[in-house]
């Protein structure tokens, strides 16, 4: 059996829970720091998980997903 290929682009973008649900970086926080709220910018530390419909998407990029 070959080798299982995976999107070089998504494998260093997204991780898998123990759950199977998409791990991510929060979006929106590259620049223009200024303009964003106190709130968002703490809001938006760590990672998130995406939604399902995106989630479906992702997996298709991962392998053993």
């Amino acid at each position: 059996m070959p080798k299982l290929k995976t999107k070089s682009g998504a494998k260093k973008r997204f991780k898998l829970t123990a759950s199977g649900k998409v791990k991510t970086g929060q979006a929106g926080k590259r620049h223009g720091m200024i303009k964003r709220t106190t709130k968002f910018i703490r809001n938006a530390r760590g990672t998130t998980t995406l939604a399902p419909q995106d989630a479906k998407i992702v997996k298709q990029f991962l392998p053993y997903a």
